[in-house]
């Protein structure tokens, strides 16, 4: 795949999240997807994105910044939600929290087979107000 395609399959797959349009999932997640290490497959992928989405009714996945270097693609993706009861841990409740995500993919058989995922836990911890670790 070149850059440009896999720069596509990432906005298609970006936008299958933000419709929530899970049965087209398949298209975008290799079968034997793998999450931060563990092998969770495309139906633990779909499981914890169903999730995310019911802890933060309102979530929306916005492209920051895009590199795509074949066979893997990086990403900064910012987040300005409200999660309902905990999000990481910590109290949300409710309340409207802004954080960003760094995550990095490989794509094998032109859909994504790895994944590693780094959050920003701490800025949602500044933004309660809760400094302890």
């Amino acid at each position: 795949m070149t850059r440009q395609d896999i720069s596509e399959l990432y906005r298609g797959y970006i936008d299958c999240l933000n419709r929530q349009a899970w049965p087209e999932l398949g298209r975008f997640v290799h079968q034997e997807a793998q999450y931060n290490g563990q092998r969770i497959g495309l139906s633990g992928y779909r499981e914890m994105l169903e999730n995310d989405f019911r802890a933060i009714p309102d979530l929306r996945f916005v492209i920051d910044l895009l590199i795509a270097d074949p066979p893997h693609i990086a990403a900064r993706l910012c987040f300005d939600c409200t999660p309902v009861g905990e999000l990481f841990g910590l109290p949300v409740n409710g309340k409207r929290v802004s954080f960003t995500e760094n995550v990095f993919y490989e794509i094998r058989d032109g859909r994504i087979a790895q994944v590693f995922s780094v959050i920003d836990k701490e800025a949602v911890r500044a933004q309660l107000g809760n400094d302890s670790p």
